[in-house]
């Protein structure tokens, strides 16, 4: 079974492995085998489940509502994010505007059919409005109860002091950020893990295999498996090409010996490794068929001994991505 972590300096506890659904609810999967896997999930203890109103343009969110429907609500933790742009693609239909969050936040409630969410992220950083309006609204829907707490995702570390100043001011937490974060992608590292342990924000990471690649079915110099998130060009493609490089897959197979050693699989060896982080509260994983589950949920609760720590940054030294400054980056300057 999952063991369990607070999330932030708050008090509400979150299993450290958590399903999302992006990418594979609403597009990849059907409906009955998305929701054979969301059961799945919640057999082997799963109680938190990530998704946001832009995945499949809404379907994902309506998916898991589905899903979960018949559940006991007080057992589950529902996590969804607002930002990326949604139904048409009008003016408003994108941000963290007052109109934007309020139009999102009532959707979301109807499609995921709960009458609050445990966490509502911000999924980008907004240039284009006044934080204080953000977050106004924010404290808004917490003192309504339509949201427990708030979160954001990608956040760089001084948007975060920002974010957690005006939480602050307005009574309200900023518990949580949603980066990237795996054994190949460590840009969080320098600032924005300090930052967050300072201000009392913990990590719920995404891409803790780094798209599929540190489960080491991508072998060098051969072409990449028919069927696999490399040759999804409408979202995963995009995400994975820049761990494809030859002396990343061949780093990724001196990979094998340590997790063999560990008695691990290696799927299990890449999300043990962010868990050993105490910043980071869970890892997000997705699933398209149920089975694959009863492999990932074996890593929680895995210690990796200081040998075993050591062999992996050996391992992967000179690939592994670190540049603090690449956090900069993911938010983008204008609305999409």
């Amino acid at each position: 079974m999952v063991n369990y972590r607070y999330l932030g300096n708050s008090g509400l506890k979150v299993s450290e492995i958590t399903y999302g659904n992006w990418v594979t609810h609403g597009s990849q999967v059907d409906d009955s085998a998305a929701i054979a896997t969301v059961h799945a999930a919640l057999d082997a203890g799963i109680t938190s489940f990530d998704t946001a109103d832009t995945y499949a343009n809404t379907l994902a969110e309506e998916v898991l509502g589905k899903a979960l429907e018949g559940q006991r609500r007080e057992s589950l933790e529902i996590f969804t994010k607002v930002y990326w742009p949604t139904g048409p693609g009008g003016p408003n239909d994108a941000g963290l505007s007052r109109k934007h969050i309020r139009d999102s936040v009532h959707g979301s409630l109807r499609r995921l059919r709960t009458d609050y969410i445990d966490l509502y992220q911000a999924h980008r950083f907004d240039y284009e409005t006044p934080l204080d309006e953000t977050f106004q609204t924010f404290a808004d829907l917490v003192h309504q109860g339509k949201i427990l707490y708030v979160g954001v995702s990608e956040w760089t570390a001084e948007q975060l002091r920002e974010g957690a100043a005006l939480a602050k001011d307005l009574g309200i937490q900023l518990v949580s950020n949603q980066p990237q974060y795996s054994m190949l992608w460590r840009v969080i590292e320098e600032k924005v893990v300090p930052a967050s342990e300072e201000l009392g924000i913990s990590q719920i990471v995404w891409s803790p295999m780094a798209q599929g690649v540190l489960s080491g079915k991508y072998l060098p110099g051969q072409p990449v498996p028919a069927g696999s998130r490399a040759t999804d060009t409408k979202s995963g493609a995009r995400f994975i090409e820049k761990f494809l490089r030859e002396d990343v897959l061949e780093a990724v197979q001196r990979l094998k010996p340590i997790a063999e050693q560990a008695g691990l699989t290696m799927p299990q060896l890449a999300i043990a490794w962010v868990l050993q982080n105490p910043n980071v509260s869970a890892a997000l994983v997705g699933a398209s068929r149920p089975e694959q589950l009863a492999d990932t949920v074996k890593a929680s609760g895995v210690v990796l001994e200081a040998d075993a720590m050591a062999a992996i940054d050996a391992a992967l030294a000179g690939v592994a991505e670190k540049d603090p400054a690449k956090t900069y980056d993911v938010s983008p300057k204008t609305r999409p």
